[in-house]
C-alpha cells in the first residue's frame, strides 16, 4: 500500500512517522508513506496556497492549482489510479467500517485542509472522498490525515504485533460494531480491587461469552446509539 500526504506543514507527520505502528509499517515494507509539501506545487515564485474567499468573508481559502497540479504530477508515477481524500469538517465521519473499506485501496492521498477551507472545485472534480474525524475543528488537516494513516495501516496483516489484535477492537465486527468489554492484566490483586473470577477460570466458552456481555453492558452505557446499529 502507498499513502501520500499533501500537506503545507509535512514536518508536523514527521514525529508521527518515527514511531509505533506508521514507522514499523513503513519498516517492514508493507506500506510506504511519503509527505509533499503543497507550496512545491504552486504556480507562482511565492509558492502561494491560499487566496481571499469570492463574496467577501473573513479568512484565506486554499487555491485549486496547487492540489491539483500536485495530484496530476503524482498519479503520473502510480501504478494503480490513486484514491483521493480530503480531510473536512464536512466530510463523512471516520468509523471503522470506512477504514476497512479504505484499506482496499493500494494507493491513497490524503490532502490536508487548512484556513476557511479549500476552493470547493477540488471536492467536486478532484477528490474521491471528503472525511471528517468529528464534529469540531482543528487548525488544519495534518492531525485527521495522521489518524487516518494509523487506523488503516494497522489492520495491514503483519503490522500488529499479534495477526488478531485488530479482530479484537472496539468497533470490530467481533463486538458487533459495539464498545469492547473492560480488559486486566497483572496483579491480580491490586490494592483490593480484584481481576473478575471468569477471566482467571479458563474456560473459553465462558469467558467469550462475559467479554460479549460487557461488550453490550459497556455500549448500552457509554453509547447507546451503538445498541441498534
Amino acid at each position: 500500500m502507498i499513502i501520500r500526504i499533501i500537506t503545507i506543514f509535512p514536518e508536523m507527520c514527521t514525529s508521527f512517522l518515527d514511531y509505533g505502528n506508521l514507522k514499523r509499517s513503513v519498516n517492514s515494507g508493507k506500506v510506504e508513506i511519503s509527505l509533499h509539501d503543497l507550496r512545491n506545487y504552486s504556480l507562482d515564485k511565492n509558492r502561494t496556497v491560499d487566496d481571499t474567499p469570492f463574496g467577501g468573508g473573513p479568512g484565506m481559502v486554499m487555491k485549486p492549482e496547487p492540489f491539483f497540479n500536485c495530484v496530476e504530477l503524482l498519479s503520473k508515477e502510480e501504478n494503480n489510479k490513486p484514491f483521493v481524500i480530503l480531510t473536512s469538517p464536512q466530510g463523512k465521519v471516520l468509523d471503522q467500517s470506512l477504514v476497512e473499506k479504505l484499506k482496499e485501496n493500494e494507493v491513497i492521498y490524503i490532502l490536508c485542509g487548512r484556513y476557511e477551507g479549500v476552493d470547493n472545485r477540488v471536492s467536486e472534480h478532484l477528490v474521491d472522498e471528503e472525511i471528517s474525524v468529528g464534529d469540531y475543528i482543528l487548525s488544519g488537516g495534518e492531525i485527521p490525515a495522521m489518524t487516518i494513516a494509523d487506523s488503516i495501516v494497522r489492520l495491514i496483516p503483519g503490522v500488529l504485533g499479534s495477526k488478531n489484535s485488530a479482530d479484537h477492537d472496539t468497533f470490530s465486527e467481533k463486538y458487533q460494531r459495539k464498545l469492547k468489554g473492560p480488559v486486566y492484566t497483572r496483579p491480580q490483586n491490586y490494592k483490593g480491587f480484584k481481576v473478575p473470577e471468569v477471566l482467571l477460570s479458563g474456560d473459553h466458552k465462558q469467558i467469550e461469552e462475559w467479554r460479549k456481555l460487557e461488550s453490550n453492558k459497556r455500549s448500552f452505557l457509554r453509547r447507546p446509539d451503538l445498541i441498534n446499529e
